[in-house]
């Protein structure tokens, strides 16, 4: 059984009748059923439900164990931790996923054919749920920093789908965290002026900072059914130090910005920055911290190590995301000077910080990972070898369709060398040579705007593949040119069909994309 945290008064639930409403994590747990969808909080391992989802797994196992189905749909902001995605899917306790994860048994389940899996991009899953594609949402589970005695919540580390959960699930139960940092409280920005087609008027944005809402959530009192106060912190988002060809990358795409501003394409202070998840993202925002440029702003999803560094700095103005997402020691440092960052963060609910509209009118640089990258541009950052899922999409479409300037970047290789992130013609299609406009490697940049396709398969292949592949990527591109022009195929852009997923096929057989009797050059 879950126990109740100690004593962890004076309470932050000001609100006289949902006081009345406190419970054990077992008691509200046992409110969801069979076949219930559940919309949780959780935005990339940051304000996620800690002691209900831990409590519900019990729950569902001991259904399972009594020879009962039970299983529901969970839907989300992003990614969340072992305490919700990694329990329910240990028990078998989803039938249905949605719109991001990243946990390794939730990505087993779902390869295994044992769960199902709907990646969606980010912007689109708030207005999925309002236009009803996805069912009816019957619980919404939300973790919150406190709430105000007229019933108003003041919302935690993330933001991410929770407006929407609240206001469209039939039952709420919220989880109240004493965990969080009261000084988080004035930090968000949330909108209320969305409305649907054919009603819509633009999102009154101009600037990456503007606030345009207001600092709580709103819950109707009725809908509430259960509140578990909890004393718990978020998941602990661990960053390697950056290696050598995350530095490369980071150095190739340092001089790119600095010869676009030599240009006039670019102001001194850049545009506003998003930035993807990991390792690579984090050596970028050193970088940047190092480098030239003042007065940065960012208009992202997650706010990382690198990017509060910059705000310390004072590199960086100020930051707008949906969440924070930090290792240990720097939440320590962020909670230390909160008075600082609250003046310099905005957090937005998802379906803002990853609008289309915004992200055109502020003309945002959007930087992002990728698994792989073909000879004309083609993205997959979602699956190995075409049918594997890794994580998902995320809001990587929803910047790279509509950014200012649109990147990708990726080690040129992985598994030791065994893969090439260059291949002739990607295994599963992300992002379409249309909205990709830069690919970083640690070899180097590919700017590939103005260039057709055929320019571009000789852009990428000299500046982003790695040696000991770039031979056989030649090879292809001009044999592929070659059978075109001997009336087998199209000029513009050239194929060997039965060749161009030879690469993938080949690892799957022999461990490597190496044909046999190939030695690395390096």
């Amino acid at each position: 059984m879950t126990k109740n945290p100690p004593d962890i008064r004076p309470s932050r639930i000001a609100h006289a009748g949902l006081r009345q409403k406190i419970m054990s994590a077992d008691a509200a747990a046992a409110f969801i059923e069979n076949g219930d969808h559940v919309g949780m909080s959780g935005f990339t391992g940051a304000g996620y439900p800690k002691a209900i989802p831990l409590a519900l797994a019990q729950h569902i196992h001991a259904h399972h164990d009594a020879g009962k189905p039970f299983r529901i749909g969970v839907w989300t902001g992003a990614s969340t931790a072992p305490e919700l995605d990694g329990a329910l899917a240990t028990v078998g306790g989803m039938d249905m996923r949605l719109p991001y994860q990243s946990d390794p048994t939730c990505r087993a389940r779902i390869n295994d054919g044992e769960m199902a899996y709907i990646d969606i991009h980010l912007s689109h899953v708030a207005q999925y749920v309002w236009f009803g594609f996805l069912g009816k949402l019957n619980v919404a589970v939300i973790e919150v920093a406190g709430v105000l005695e007229d019933g108003r919540l003041i919302p935690a580390t993330s933001v991410g789908n929770n407006k929407t959960w609240l206001d469209q699930a039939d039952k709420v139960i919220l989880e109240v965290n004493y965990g969080h940092n009261l000084g988080l409280e004035g930090m968000h920005d949330i909108y209320y002026g969305t409305e649907r087609p054919p009603h819509r008027k633009p999102i009154p944005m101009t600037h990456a900072g503007d606030r345009i809402g207001e600092p709580y959530l709103h819950c109707d009192p009725s809908k509430v059914i259960a509140i578990v106060e909890t004393h718990l912190p978020d998941r602990d988002t661990r960053f390697a130090a950056p290696d050598e060809a995350s530095k490369r990358i980071a150095e190739h795409l340092m001089a790119f910005l600095q010869e676009e501003v030599a240009l006039g394409r670019l102001p001194p202070e850049l545009l506003p920055l998003q930035s993807g998840v990991g390792n690579i993202a984090n050596a970028v925002m050193e970088s940047l911290n190092e480098g030239p440029f003042n007065n940065l702003q960012g208009y992202t999803e997650v706010l990382q190590d690198g990017m509060l560094a910059m705000l310390e700095s004072g590199r960086m103005s100020m930051a707008s995301a949906t969440a924070l997402s930090f290792s240990a020691p720097v939440m320590e440092a962020f909670l230390a000077n909160i008075d600082f960052y609250r003046e310099r963060i905005v957090l937005r609910p998802q379906e803002i910080s990853n609008h289309p509209e915004v992200i055109r009118r502020l003309g945002i640089i959007a930087m992002n990972g990728m698994i792989e990258a073909d000879l004309y541009g083609n993205v997959n950052s979602t699956h190995v070898m075409g049918t594997r899922i890794m994580n998902g999409i995320g809001g990587s479409g929803d910047f790279a369709r509509n950014a200012y300037l649109s990147v990708f970047m990726t080690p040129s290789t992985a598994k030791g060398g065994s893969i090439s992130c260059i291949v002739p013609m990607v295994s599963h299609v992300d992002h379409t040579e249309h909205d990709v406009q830069i690919v970083v490697t640690e070899q180097g940049l590919a700017d590939l705007r103005g260039l057709s396709p055929r320019q571009r398969s000789r852009r990428i292949i000299e500046r982003c593949a790695h040696p000991d592949f770039k031979p056989a990527l030649l090879d292809y591109v001009e044999r592929s040119e070659a059978n075109a022009r001997a009336g087998h195929a199209g000029m513009h852009t050239p194929h060997l069909l039965d060749e161009a997923l030879s690469w993938h096929s080949q690892f799957e057989k022999t461990g490597s994309m190496l044909k046999a009797g190939e030695a690395p050059l390096s």
